[in-house]
């Protein structure tokens, strides 16, 4: 990275580190307990004290990003458990744990004071079964309306029958505008074309303007977390990061569980190891910007003989670069705990020499998508100005990756809570102070520009590396047993933003509880936001500039 940091150190809350000891005088009597967390204290407040809780650490000490919620049952309670980061800098974390009695879970909403609670809290409540008080619209979010109980709680009866009946949509808005004139409901999806994957959203049309927009999830929601509970921490679970993203960028998927098991385990990686992966990470996630590139083309101006084509051209180049060296062109599987499956193909000069041949050719690449799309006056008029989100709304709503680069944002994990090679390379952080559709076109072609700069630097690196010295993975005994209630929240820098797992121990070989924080799942509630006030048109446009991915929205 830029080793100089661009941002202003003011010193706001935002800044400030305080210690755990001055969070709880912060926090006074809210706080009835402490909670062990190995990424950040944990307080332990009451159900009816949330609000006020959340509002001490986001107005005074600063936490302005709630990353993600876990909900959880135990024997004798429920559990809500709030993340939360800074922008300015996500290493200072805290964790705020809400117990609720097993026979009324009911706790206060988190939504007043961070929008992006809103669909985390709906999630707890439809799969777990807490209720939220004062939450703006608490019902169900993966599961259809009609459905009974709740998968995840302990007495969730597996074999009760479920009957989904077929309902006429009802207009939302139409009591509003009696008098005024018609509005339209419109369906849009859940078919593939526009909508980037099974994603349905519910229209509310006043004219040609979007009044309302509602996105519809869970049409591919396929117990992912519930599936990674079920698998052992050393072999089991490493296959399934790939498949929440087959965009392409699966590698920096498989990164965030890595993170997150080795630190909960203690587990070092080689040198050597990370910077192989650090280069493999930048690879896939030229993969997925490539792809987002060529589809936004495809969604707005029907490019599909063009700027697609030549998006899956040169994404073919990174496929098989990546097949040479994980040996699958998707669903890599490539990294291990404590290090990555093996080492760089051979002969290591052909290799080397595949990967310098696209990095000469990548700035010509690049231009030419810059002719193509962003000197596009079609592509300018349709992106310029629409689909506007806001920093702040962005923030509240937990964005990251390039949505939130693209509304100025300048945040990223690689940077700003390094892990791998990242801190060891010169590169900078993509920003763009737009916040419209076309700020965050821009971010990924830059994006892709700086990944290859880390890419030559690895190859560099790896090229002059002693023999001797490859170890591709740390000596990782064959079964993992973290101590019992040892929990962590870890994330890396994916592809479309910031991809969090939570995992809790019970002290056996398998996760007790798993939870993954897609980016998508918290990019795509900011649509209504960039989306009401626009034409069809633009709200096609702004959903294929958040580059969603259903994989990690529906898990």
């Amino acid at each position: 990275m830029s080793l100089e940091d661009p941002r202003d150190p003011e010193t706001d809350a935002t800044t400030v580190q305080r210690s755990e000891a001055e969070l709880e005088t912060l926090l006074g009597d809210l706080v009835i307990g402490r909670d062990d967390h190995v990424n950040a204290p944990g307080f332990v407040v009451r159900p009816d004290a949330v609000q006020d809780t959340l509002e001490r650490l986001r107005t005074q000490a600063g936490y302005d990003h709630c990353s993600c919620v876990t909900a959880q049952e135990y024997e004798d309670r429920y559990e809500t458990i709030y993340h939360l980061k800074k922008y300015d800098d996500p290493t200072q974390e805290v964790s705020v744990v809400v117990p609720t009695d097993s026979y009324d879970p009911v706790s206060e909403s988190a939504a007043g004071q961070y929008r992006t609670a809103d669909w985390h809290e709906r999630e707890a409540y439809d799969l777990v079964g807490i209720e939220y008080e004062d939450h703006p619209d608490l019902r169900r979010l993966l599961l259809p309306e009609t459905w009974q109980g709740h998968p995840l709680s302990l007495d969730y009866d597996q074999d009760r029958p479920q009957i989904v009946p077929m309902r006429e949509h009802a207009n939302p808005l139409q009591a509003d505008h009696e008098g005024d004139g018609d509005t339209m409901f419109l369906n849009i999806g859940p078919h593939h074309p526009a909508t980037h994957g099974v994603l349905h959203l519910k229209a509310t049309l006043d004219g040609e303007q979007v009044a309302d927009v509602e996105p519809d999830i869970g049409y591919i929601h396929r117990c992912e977390e519930q599936m990674c509970q079920r698998g052992t921490y050393r072999h089991q679970i490493m296959p399934y990061p790939d498949r929440w993203d087959w965009g392409g960028a699966g590698i920096t998927n498989e990164w965030a569980y890595a993170r997150a098991a080795e630190r909960l385990n203690d587990i070092e990686v080689p040198e050597y190891a990370q910077v192989i992966r650090t280069m493999a990470a930048e690879l896939s996630r030229i993969l997925s910007h490539l792809l987002a590139t060529g589809a936004y083309a495809l969604d707005i101006i029907g490019d599909f003989t063009a700027t697609f084509m030549y998006a899956i051209s040169d994404r073919e180049v990174v496929q098989n670069i990546l097949e040479d060296l994980t040996g699958q062109r998707l669903m890599f599987n490539y990294f291990r705990l404590g290090g990555v499956a093996w080492d760089l193909p051979e002969p290591r000069e052909e290799f080397f020499e595949k990967i310098r041949s696209f990095l000469d050719d990548l700035p010509q690449r690049l231009a030419e998508y810059h002719n193509l799309l962003t000197s596009n006056e079609i592509i300018q008029v349709r992106a310029v100005d629409t689909g506007v989100l806001p920093p702040e709304e962005a923030k509240s709503y937990g964005c990251t990756g390039p949505v939130a680069r693209g509304s100025g944002i300048d945040y990223d994990l690689r940077r700003d809570d390094p892990y791998g090679y990242y801190d060891n390379l010169d590169w900078d952080v993509a920003v763009e102070d737009g916040c419209d559709n076309f700020s965050r076109l821009l971010v990924r072609l830059q994006e892709v520009e700086e990944s290859g700069k880390i890419i030559e630097q690895c190859v560099d690196l790896l090229e002059d590396w002693p023999e001797e010295d490859r170890t591709v993975q740390s000596n990782v005994p064959r079964t993992l047993k973290p101590e019992a209630d040892k929990e962590i929240y870890s994330a890396v820098e994916a592809a479309k933003g910031e991809l969090g797992i939570y995992i809790r121990s019970d002290g056996s070989n398998k996760p007790a509880r798993f939870k993954i924080r897609g980016p998508s799942f918290s990019n795509l509630q900011s649509l209504p936001v960039m989306a009401e006030g626009g034409h069809i048109p633009d709200l096609i446009a702004s959903l294929g500039s958040l580059d969603t991915i259903m994989g990690d929205v529906d898990r």
